[in-house]
């Protein structure tokens, strides 16, 4: 009796992890902080400046949290900054420095759609400086840039969508346990990780799939004048390191923050001299570019039962589309 109720236990609590809507559980300490950004120069003198933007994390419209309080999510700290740039009137030209392995599909396409429309409006020209990994949403949001600069060492594409949809029926079979359902359509509870997915719902789970990556890779045939020969093998979502990138277009140049940042200025007509700025909620001392730390860091997709901020190490397990690199997260 004891077993099968410990057994019994661990299933709720693998059902809490797996699932977005059921067992949902939160201990958050403090509440969200109020600082407002503040402009901070790096370097560099003069009115007509360049902001750098760090895009780091996982890629979310949901405030992500910590032990003091709760982060706005990595949409909100892009176009918050982007409003304040667009209100300054001084920003002529923008860097993102992107480390992420992407993240959800929406929030991916908001960043976009908020630095499209921040060139339409401002004229400002804008450089993508990918870091250690600029992937699948990470390079869907880079898109928008005008220019692509990779470190030496960056890993790039995942051009593609994953479903991620977690699975418990398995050990319910073993466990003896089943959840009854009632519902009004067939394919209402498409999805569900209670049962296995019928060929029909597989089906549709695909086509699903295919036509969110044909949006991923029309938009860089588009915005990279990409050929056909070379899409076609981007379309099979495999990584490149940034010398592969460079060949297949994917990336213009390869070089360090420093180049990113001169890119930046010839592009906007700045002075080598022309200032660089950050926004910043807090004041860092020596403050330098590789400071990621106060940048519009990604919040994780699913809230864990405690929240100490600790290190994004485990994939995304709420059930959805992804723009994500996700090594690890499926099998063949």
């Amino acid at each position: 009796m004891k077993t099968k109720t410990l057994a019994f236990a661990i299933l709720l609590l693998a059902v809490a992890f797996l699932s977005a809507s059921c067992f949902r559980l939160k201990v958050q300490l403090g509440g969200p902080s109020g600082e407002a950004l503040k402009e901070y120069t790096i370097e560099g003198k003069g009115r007509q400046k360049v902001l750098v933007i760090p895009v780091t994390g996982f890629i979310s419209d949901k405030p992500g949290g910590r032990l003091a309080g709760s982060r706005p999510s990595a949409v909100e700290e892009v176009a918050s900054r982007l409003r304040l740039a667009r209100e300054s009137g001084d920003v002529k030209a923008v860097v993102f420095e992107v480390n992420s392995p992407g993240g959800s599909m929406t929030a991916s396409d908001m960043i976009y759609k908020e630095i499209v429309d921040f060139k339409e409006k401002t004229g400002a020209k804008v450089v993508a400086l990918f870091m250690d990994v600029a992937a699948s949403g990470g390079y869907y949001v880079s898109l928008a840039a005008d220019r692509i600069v990779a470190h030496p060492t960056t890993i790039t594409g995942s051009i593609g969508v994953i479903l991620v949809r977690p699975q418990v029926s398995g050990l319910m079979d073993k466990l003896g346990i089943a959840v009854d359902v009632s519902k009004s359509g067939s394919e209402k509870d498409i999805g569900s990780p209670f049962r296995p997915a019928t060929p029909e719902e597989r089906k549709i789970f695909e086509d699903i799939t295919d036509e969110m990556g044909r949006k991923f890779i029309d938009l860089v045939g588009r915005n990279r004048k990409i050929g056909r020969e070379n899409l076609k093998k981007i379309a099979t979502a495999r990584i490149y390191t940034a010398d592969e990138a460079l060949r297949l277009g994917l990336v213009d140049s390869i070089g360090y923050v420093q180049d990113g940042v001169k890119e930046a200025r010839k592009l906007a007509g700045l002075p080598e001299d022309a200032r660089v700025v950050v926004y910043r909620r807090e004041k860092y001392p020596d403050d330098t570019l590789y400071n990621t730390a106060a940048g519009a860091a990604g919040s994780s997709p699913f809230p864990p039962l405690v929240d100490i901020n600790l290190p994004d190490i485990l994939p995304p397990l709420e059930p959805g589309f992804y723009y994500l690199w996700l090594p690890g997260g499926s099998r063949g």
